[in-house]
């Protein structure tokens, strides 16, 4: 009797075993699909992000700013004589220049 009911409790659990492995392969490879996915995406925004820092950094160059200010704005650097500095001492202004 002890042995029957072995062999029923084995026939009965290893159909279960088989599906749960099945569907834990299905769900691995579903998670190996998203994550391949995700990757690609993160080095499209590690490209794109690349690409804005390297355009930032030539639109804020100093050169480029001065070229701007001078070529289309006509404005000229001063002169360190040409400037007015206006201290605030205790409450009084004071001018230097």
């Amino acid at each position: 009797m002890r042995r029957f009911i072995l062999l029923y409790f084995f026939t009965l659990t290893l159909p279960v075993f088989l599906v749960i492995s099945v569907w834990q392969s299905r769900n691995y490879a579903s998670l190996q699909r998203d994550v391949r996915r995700l990757e690609v995406v993160q080095e499209e925004w590690i490209e794109s992000n690349k690409r804005l820092i390297a355009g930032i950094t030539l639109f804020s160059s100093a050169e480029r700013i001065e070229h701007i200010a001078v070529e289309q704005l006509g404005l000229t650097k001063k002169q360190p004589e040409e400037i007015l500095q206006i201290r605030i001492e205790n409450g009084r202004g004071r001018i230097d220049g």
